[in-house]
């Protein structure tokens, strides 16, 4: 172990989640749409803007997840900050209401920002807690989907930010914002010093999964030949599917579903929206937190195949269950439950598998299945919906699931290059 003071890791947990909070600004769009819609925009350009910010999201996050050693995770996080906060205020300075300039300054540079600071807290986390990767990996990620809640109000229902200033004023408020707790927050973005490890812990040789941590690292180019990473990939874009489908239909379906046995339209709708804006929402926060904890005792394999196998029998269940409030609420509770803890057990399962040290580079890589997902569930439901088809929408996505928690059951360690190797790839890049 290092010898010397060093910094308390409390203090990081505390960044990350001051930086997941900010860049959680992505998914607050929504509170934007009915202003912008009022100024003469249509849904779909609505829709298009936060399509954009979201595959620039992904998108940047691969780039900067190989830069991060270069650059140096504090930096990393304070350009990403800085991106997203410029994007907003340079919006705002033209008004908030012209299509071109959101397009580009929240959609490209915004989106940019996001993905180029998300992946920094998760690695620097992992650094630091390798006895608790799961519980720091999903307080990050959990940050990031409470942040979405924090500025929806603030920009609306409490905050009165669009009605008391307009949109151009809360898109300069809202971008220094990001700016200033973003680059708080990344001060504390620093890895460990060469060797710590926290006392009393000691690292163990780890299978695929598990829950210690890896001597020898994969890089992303051996990492992508490997049967594994495409194992990992395709449970990831297969649970991403069912739970962005979900989501998508959360609220449409369970109306159909509920005034179909009887219920009058407006408590349909009210009904259905506090299953999704409440117990979705809330289950999917906890999850996060949840499974992440969960997986630091069964280990990340063993968590996943629970989750996924749960997961699908949810999903395929949920036609019957959307009909009933009670069961309605069990059921959107479940599927955001086992969502949001997805996007927990895949950044340290990706560690576990590969390498903790190289999990900045290679779990962007793997993030992209969630970009797959958003365009197969979605769309999946979509058709099928609009065809009067939802039990088949639901009843394929939790196929997918299952099949997924089949390709985690065979998830085995793969064979790993040399420290040396992995030095002399990062060295070179």
């Amino acid at each position: 172990m290092t010898e010397g003071k060093v910094m308390n890791r409390w203090l990081v947990v505390m960044g990350a989640i001051m930086v997941q909070m900010c860049l959680g600004a992505i998914y607050a769009w929504s509170v934007f749409t009915g202003a912008l819609q009022d100024a003469g925009w249509t849904a779909a350009q609505t829709q298009v803007v936060f399509s954009v910010a979201l595959v620039s999201y992904a998108l940047s996050m691969v780039g900067a997840g190989f830069k991060l050693n270069t650059v140096g995770p504090r930096n990393m996080a304070i350009l990403g900050g800085l991106i997203l906060g410029t994007g907003y205020v340079i919006a705002g300075l033209f008004g908030g209401t012209n299509f071109w300039i959101l397009l580009i300054f929240i959609g490209i540079v915004g989106g940019t920002g996001i993905g180029v600071g998300y992946v920094v807290p998760i690695a620097v986390g992992m650094r630091w807690f390798p006895d608790k990767k799961g519980l720091i990996t999903g307080l990050a990620v959990a940050g990031f989907g409470l942040g979405a809640m924090l500025w929806v109000k603030l920009a609306g229902s409490m905050g009165n930010l669009i009605a008391n200033f307009g949109l151009g004023t809360t898109f300069i408020i809202l971008g220094i914002t990001f700016a200033v707790f973003v680059t708080i927050g990344g001060m504390f973005m620093v890895f460990p010093p060469e060797g710590w490890l926290p006392a009393g812990y000691t690292p163990e040789t780890s299978s695929a999964g598990g829950t210690s941590s890896v001597a020898v690292e994969f890089g992303a180019g051996e990492m992508v030949k490997t049967p594994q990473f495409w194992m990992i990939f395709f449970t990831f874009a297969f649970l991403a599917s069912a739970g962005l489908m979900s989501i998508g239909l959360m609220q449409l379906y369970p109306m159909e579903a509920l005034m179909a046995n009887g219920m009058d339209r407006v408590s349909a709708m009210a009904v259905a929206g506090t299953a999704m804006a409440v117990f979705f929402s809330i289950a999917n926060a906890a999850g996060r937190v949840v499974w992440g904890m969960i997986s630091d005792v069964l280990g990340r394999k063993n968590s996943m195949v629970i989750l996924a196998f749960s997961q699908g029998l949810v999903v395929m269940a949920f036609t019957y269950m959307a009909g009933t409030p009670a069961l309605l609420y069990l059921g959107a509770t479940l599927i955001g439950f086992n969502f949001g803890g997805g996007l927990a057990l895949f950044p340290t399962l990706t560690a576990d598998t590969f390498g903790t040290q190289s999990v900045g580079r290679n779990y962007p890589l793997i993030f992209l299945a969630y970009g797959a997902g958003a365009l197969l569930g979605p769309n999946l439901g979509g058709i099928l919906g609009g065809m009067g088809k939802f039990g088949m929408a639901f009843t394929i996505c939790g196929i997918l699931c299952l099949m997924g928690g089949i390709l985690t059951m065979m998830l085995r360690a793969p064979e790993k290059k040399t420290d040396e190797a992995v030095e002399a790839e990062m060295e070179a890049a």
